[in-house]
């Protein structure tokens, strides 16, 4: 980080810029297109926005078992993580349907 530019923290994520994350280029890789959203918003956000985020994921249409060239879930690909656990939750929720 550049030393004049200072860490937020806490930040308030708006509705709008976390629906955003929706109209990201994916990059040119073996990655589903839905499988990078989900990672780089789950890089970037809080949980409690990542949550929000994963149902505007799915209203709009996209895949929560998206994968990536290892044949990988976005929850499969995250399970290691030592944070990832609200995460997972988020997906695992909005595919119970709650």
């Amino acid at each position: 980080m550049r030393p004049d530019k200072k860490k937020v923290i806490d930040e308030h994520w708006s509705d709008e810029r976390v629906k955003g994350f929706l109209d990201l280029t994916p990059a040119a890789t073996g990655d589903h297109p839905d499988f990078q959203r989900l990672l780089r918003a789950y890089r970037s956000m809080r949980a409690e926005d990542f949550a929000r985020f994963v149902g505007y994921f799915v209203a709009a249409g996209h895949d929560l078992d998206a994968e990536n060239e290892q044949g990988q879930t976005f929850c499969a690909h995250v399970a290691t993580h030592r944070h990832a656990g609200p995460f997972i939750a988020a997906v695992d929720a909005h595919r119970s349907g709650t």
